[in-house]
């Protein structure tokens, strides 16, 4: 399988409470919410053929825990995803005890890098990490990503917790789509191109001709 993450990224980078102003307020956060007054059609629709693409959902255990409170009171049945995301197998990267109520779900303890890997290994379509930023974070940097969507809002936050921060060295991606909402939303979609190329700039005739 490959391994999809899907983040919610504001123009300075911050993933933290897209949500709503309470989804996490961690570390003082009080700007959350910021993503939803741009939600649209176009992206609702994007959304839905992403999840489409799942064989199952990588959590961390603080957006497990969240999404086990909160997708099995989604009982619309006008809704796109509630659904197919309490159908899907889960599987939760955490070393804390978790109440594992949100099933079917399978929690992957050990060094996540191992765990993740094992899973790539197995035959199917995609395991999908939504949120879990910090899960995302740590595969993007071990290399176990194959593909990055993001939906980037016309917002600065000005603080929050922001996606890409982690100690490995720079990632290359190829951008393969890319759309623009009604609502001002960038829809972007990467490919994990291994390590960052570096050059120094030598004049315009190195690009131009």
């Amino acid at each position: 399988m490959k391994v999809a993450l899907t983040q919610f990224v504001t123009l300075d980078g911050v993933s933290q409470g897209p949500g709503s102003p309470s989804e996490d307020t961690s570390g003082g956060f009080t700007r959350g919410g910021w993503l939803v007054p741009h939600l649209d059609g176009l992206f609702v629709q994007r959304a839905s053929e992403w999840l489409d693409l799942a064989d199952g959902l990588l959590l961390g255990r603080r957006t497990y825990e969240a999404f086990a409170r909160d997708w099995p009171r989604t009982t619309d049945p006008e809704d796109p995803f509630s659904e197919r995301m309490n159908a899907l197998p889960k599987y939760v990267v955490t070393s804390t005890p978790t109440e594992a109520t949100w099933r079917p779900v399978t929690v992957l303890r050990g060094d996540p890098v191992t765990s993740v890997g094992a899973l790539k290994a197995r035959p199917g379509r995609e395991l999908q990490v939504h949120g879990s930023a910090r899960l995302g974070n740590a595969l993007l940097a071990a290399g176990l990503v194959d593909t990055l969507r993001l939906v980037v809002a016309p917002v600065v936050t000005g603080e929050g917790r922001r996606l890409f921060d982690h100690p490995s060295g720079p990632v290359g991606l190829r951008l393969v789509d890319h759309e623009v909402s009604a609502n001002g939303l960038l829809l972007l979609r990467y490919e994990t191109a291994g390590a960052a190329p570096a050059a120094a700039y030598e004049g315009v005739t190195a690009f131009v001709g």
